[in-house]
């Protein structure tokens, strides 16, 4: 089995549950930030939408610098928008990560902005580390977002407290 076999039922997971959370954004609530450090809504969801295309970066590239990438549209703060853009960007990125061939996992990539490197290495921690473990990172930004505002959690890596599944 390939590595990219290997990880697929694993991003299958994770956008599922991204989605998930996704839908239950109050859009009523864009002001909102737990913290005056933290983003508000509605520049964590539309970021967190727009991750899987990050993801596609990485599969599809060798490096990327962030003072020159070209611009690129944000996900719009509101639900069929957002959902749209995320779903689009997470299809594009799987067909990326079911093509990509095992001898590309260890290609170095790299990520700078303005030529200082913020990461460089293997293509397979990249994925790992900038952009899954990153999508989680704001997953569970968002998911505190969200219970602080009284909405349901999913279940993520099990049932929450709201998604009991039965239990």
């Amino acid at each position: 089995m390939s590595t990219s076999e290997l990880l697929l039922p694993e991003f299958d997971a994770e956008m599922k549950t991204t989605r998930t959370m996704l839908e239950r954004v109050p859009y009523d609530k864009k002001d909102f930030a737990p913290h005056a450090k933290s983003m508000t809504m509605e520049k964590l969801a539309p970021h967190l939408a727009e991750l899987p295309g990050f993801g596609l970066t990485i599969l599809t590239t060798p490096e990327l610098d962030f003072s020159n990438a070209p611009s690129r549209a944000r996900p719009p703060f509101e639900p069929a928008g957002l959902l749209k853009f995320f779903d689009e960007g997470a299809a594009k990125t799987r067909a990326a990560l079911a093509a990509l061939p095992d001898s590309a996992w260890t290609n170095n990539w790299k990520l700078s902005f303005q030529g200082k490197t913020i990461f460089n290495g293997q293509k397979f921690l990249a994925y790992r580390q900038m952009f899954l473990n990153h999508l989680v990172h704001h997953r569970a930004q968002l998911g505190v977002y969200l219970r602080m505002n009284d909405k349901p959690l999913p279940a993520t890596y099990g049932p929450s407290a709201d998604d009991r599944m039965g239990f």
